[in-house]
């Protein structure tokens, strides 16, 4: 099994954070973006190799992988024109053989992968239930979850079975053959190709696809859906409230992740904050906020902020959403 994770794109949406580093080393519930959907394949017998398609400061995902998950065999491809998810897969295509997983690098899941193996679909794609479909792609299948065809951003709302970015294919040169087709028939929008397209082609040529549902599906695309996603994880096992909560002048209201080399005193923190390694703390409030290591906070009263790494906030308070390395005095 293989598994190649397109990650080259610049992270608009999350800036000031993604000038510094690339999206998926955003910290999230005590750890990066990344992490959490490594830690997704854990229940995975077998992986041959992880790919990496990287880009803008793509070197930093290197340096985390190898430092954080070194047991992982790997490879990092470099997409240096941003040409679509299919585009990025085909930038992978050097021996990239057998069964694959393709996931999105923002997309968080909780679904059980120890089946894979024994799967005798030609592909798999995971979908959700969502109340309105018309801003995803969407699956549309029989009764029976055999896929037909799959649709981006629907006019209606009468298929609500989102894709999450998260697919299997039990031979990924089927998939690269279709790619192929797609490029060489330049089937794209706005310069991009997009990894629905291939996947039609596949199914219009006979590829048996089923969907498999999930009922968690967490994004970390935005800065409101980080604090989401953040507030998730903290109700679901990755807080250490009961740890935290010995400090002394610290009043911790669960749930909330405080790194165990932080420095936090006389401070309020929770419900649903994060605080990352070496961080320091002092005389402040914080609530649904996430900050990440290396930052200063001192007699500041934050909410539904994220505070990057090596950043400085004093006397705040409000809202914040500070970038790396930055500097924030008031008063």
């Amino acid at each position: 099994m293989k598994i190649v994770i397109p990650m080259a794109g610049y992270g608009k949406r999350l800036r000031p954070h993604t000038w510094s580093k690339p999206k998926p080393l955003v910290s999230v519930a005590g750890k990066t973006v990344l992490g959490h959907v490594l830690d997704q394949f854990a229940t995975l017998p077998d992986i041959e190799e992880v790919i990496f398609i990287v880009g803008y400061l793509g070197d930093q995902v290197g340096e985390y992988v190898q430092t954080h998950y070194p047991h992982l065999k790997t490879r990092f491809v470099e997409q240096h024109e941003m040409s679509g998810q299919s585009h990025a897969i085909w930038l992978a295509r050097e021996g990239l053989s057998g069964p694959m997983l393709m996931v999105f690098v923002d997309t968080l899941i909780e679904a059980d992968l120890s089946t894979i193996p024994q799967e005798t679909a030609d592909a798999v794609a995971w979908v959700k239930e969502v109340p309105d479909p018309r801003r995803f792609g969407v699956a549309e299948t029989d009764a029976q979850g055999i896929v037909h065809k799959l649709v981006e951003k629907p006019e209606n709302m009468s298929n609500n079975l989102a894709l999450v970015g998260f697919y299997y294919f039990k031979e990924s040169a089927d998939l690269l053959l279709a790619i192929k087709k797609q490029m060489d028939t330049d089937k794209s929008l706005k310069g991009e190709y997009y990894l629905a397209d291939a996947i039609n082609i596949m199914l219009e040529e006979g590829m048996n696809m089923r969907v498999e549902r999930v009922d968690v599906w967490e994004d970390c695309g935005k800065p409101d859906a980080l604090l989401q996603t953040n507030r998730y994880l903290l109700e679901h096992g990755r807080d250490n409230s009961e740890e935290a909560g010995q400090r002394e002048s610290v009043v911790v209201i669960p749930p909330v992740y405080i790194d165990p080399t932080a420095t936090v005193e006389a401070s309020v923190i929770g419900p649903h904050v994060s605080i990352g390694a070496s961080c320091t703390i002092t005389r402040s409030i914080m609530r649904e906020t996430i900050v990440d290591s290396e930052s200063t906070v001192n007699d500041a009263v934050l909410e539904k902020s994220l505070i990057g790494r090596e950043a400085e906030v004093c006397g705040s308070s409000q809202s914040l959403n500070v970038g790396d390395s930055s500097e924030l005095h008031f008063g």
